[in-house]
């Protein structure tokens, strides 16, 4: 399996957001478990562009899909998946 293009904490900073360690797992258990039936680019605490990057990078299967993907998950579960 090969390795992803791009890391979480570079999908942070993509993001714009804060991407050392603690800042990511504060951002998950702040904004987890998301609902089953929402798409992780719907959810109310992005902001237009950042979701619309998301949503992009899925639909695109684009270079940050994967990692895109690892986020939607840890979303879902919590950090200590």
């Amino acid at each position: 399996m090969e390795n992803p293009t791009h890391s979480l904490p570079s999908l942070f900073k993509q993001l714009g957001l804060p991407n050392d360690p603690v800042s990511i797992d504060q951002f998950i258990a702040a904004h987890s478990p998301l609902k089953p039936e929402l798409h992780l680019c719907d959810a109310f605490f992005w902001t237009k562009s950042q979701a619309d990057f998301l949503r992009d990078e899925i639909l695109d299967d684009a270079d940050w899909a994967e990692v895109v993907d690892q986020l939607d998950v840890m979303l879902r579960k919590g950090r200590g998946m």
